[in-house]
């Protein structure tokens, strides 16, 4: 097979929140979407890929000296840099390809002093594109391609313990045709309308406070956010246990970190704390609490100390990594030091996510779990970066997944009525056009169904046209005014 990219083009959506998403350092009320178009030349044939990815601050660099318009350019140099070492470059399949970019990019990256996370936010965009392409110029959907192996992965390149083996001899034979939508509790998101200011309510359909959202969608899992600060955390904590308790008896719910601790130690004291009071206690325990995500900031988390400090935590949680893996042996460093697992979010990489899914089977059929690939947002909306999404983690098998795009930005109304009305007809198991007057994210009993995702080329099943690509947004890199 013979694979290059011809040409390409980025186009950007600027997108407001309903309410500020706060999360760790930083309140969303504002971000870019950008859209990668390439043309790809796939065996003496001309077709076409894309993908997406929102901007949020403090995410991909979490600095709180600068300013979101300061660390904006950053990322545009990262999605241009990548494209820019991906371009004629021919290859013989599209992991070659992915691979090639990725090492120019960890060369740039290493010199430039980028951190990994938010340079292979440059590979990882150029990498879906070019799945799309190659998913729509062979007529395959991402689940098929992926099932033969037609990408060309070769896992030991990666992680070198699974050998020659194919991703299929690891994830499921088929990918998942509905996930359940673990809802994320911001930081400041408010439990009943009632906290709620009555200049901060939104007029648009969609559920706001979250025992709304909870009749609303039918939800049953949750992502609670910490912020560091134990006063406040246990009274945040005590409510919204309080809450799922009352309106969903057999809630289960993650705890995100949001980095927001020097050590291990230092969470365990706060954790320690949480256990004095019964409510919590029950809470945090086994019945409801499936893991604990990122507590430890990212320039400390896979220091050689964690080893010892989670070695003596016996009666500890079990704690992942998600900021902490910003490189291909991120994982297995993790592991070592005594984490239990990683997240998978496309903007760390679908190859990259397929090979750590792969380890962490294989860690489970020694018998030594549990081991976890949990399934997180980063803000994701349609046309293109939740459907991308959604067709990666059914494929791997994940059972419940972070969503929150759907619930801090009103459905696709910043996008032309005309594509979101598209994407109803193409895709009307997951987005339905409600009676506020845009197409909204379609949740029912607590889940997301993926069937029309699957048989879909890379999840998103639009044709490329013209006019559909005008719709997504202006042409190029928009810096704009944004607020964090």
């Amino acid at each position: 097979m013979s694979i290059i990219i011809e040409n390409f083009e980025f186009r950007t959506r600027p997108m407001r929140t309903r309410f500020p998403f706060r999360y760790g350092i930083a309140a969303m009320t504002e971000l870019p979407h950008v859209f990668l178009h390439i043309t790809v030349n796939l065996n003496g044939e001309r077709t076409d890929g894309i993908a997406s990815e929102g901007l949020p601050p403090k995410w991909f660099t979490k600095n709180p000296s600068t300013r979101f318009e300061e660390d904006l350019p950053q990322m545009h140099r990262a999605l241009e840099k990548a494209v820019s070492f991906g371009l004629n470059q021919e290859s013989e399949s599209v992991f070659s390809l992915w691979q090639k970019i990725y090492q120019f990019q960890e060369s740039w990256a290493n010199a430039e002093k980028i951190p990994p996370l938010l340079a292979h936010l440059g590979t990882s965009l150029v990498e879906r594109a070019l799945i799309d392409a190659f998913c729509r110029g062979t007529g395959h959907s991402f689940a098929e391609a992926l099932r033969t192996n037609e990408f060309g992965i070769a896992l030991d390149s990666i992680h070198p313990e699974l050998g020659r083996l194919d991703p299929i001899e690891w994830l499921p034979q088929e990918p998942e045709k509905s996930l359940i939508a673990r809802h994320t509790i911001g930081l400041g998101d408010a439990l009943t309308a009632n906290d709620i200011e009555k200049e901060e309510l939104c007029d648009d359909g969609l559920p706001q406070a979250l025992d709304d959202a909870i009749r609303y969608y039918g939800l049953t899992h949750f992502k609670v956010k910490l912020s560091g600060n134990l006063e406040s955390d246990l009274l945040r904590l005590k409510n919204i246990a309080q809450m799922l308790g009352q309106l969903v008896p057999e809630f289960k719910f993650t705890l995100d970190g949001n980095e927001q601790y020097p050590n291990v130690m230092a969470f365990r004291e706060h954790w320690e704390q949480f256990l004095k009071d019964p409510i919590l206690e029950s809470f945090l325990g086994d019945s409801h609490l499936l893991f604990v995500e990122q507590p430890i900031h990212r320039d400390f988390a896979l220091h050689e100390s964690v080893r010892e400090e989670i070695e003596s935590w016996d009666s500890g949680p079990a704690i992942i990594i998600d900021e902490s893996d910003g490189e291909l042996d991120s994982l297995r460093r993790a592991i070592e030091l005594g984490y239990r697992g990683t997240s998978h979010k496309n903007c760390k990489g679908v190859f990259k996510g397929i090979a750590n899914a792969c380890l962490l089977e294989s860690l489970r059929r020694e018998g030594t779990g549990p081991w976890i690939l949990s399934g997180e947002d980063l803000a994701n909306v349609g046309p293109v970066a939740l459907l991308n999404d959604l067709a990666v983690m059914s494929s791997l098998g994940i059972q419940h997944v972070e969503r929150n795009g759907h619930h801090y930005f009103s459905g696709l109304s910043v996008f032309p009525r005309s594509l979101q009305q598209d994407i109803c007809s193409v895709h009307p198991d997951l987005y339905e056009w409600i009676d506020s007057g845009f197409a909204s994210l379609i949740i029912t009993e607590g889940s997301i169904l993926t069937e029309s995702i699957i048989s879909a080329p890379f999840g998103c099943g639009m044709e490329l046209t013209k006019e559909i690509l005008l719709n997504l947004g202006d042409s190029g890199l928009i810096s704009g005014q944004f607020s964090d």
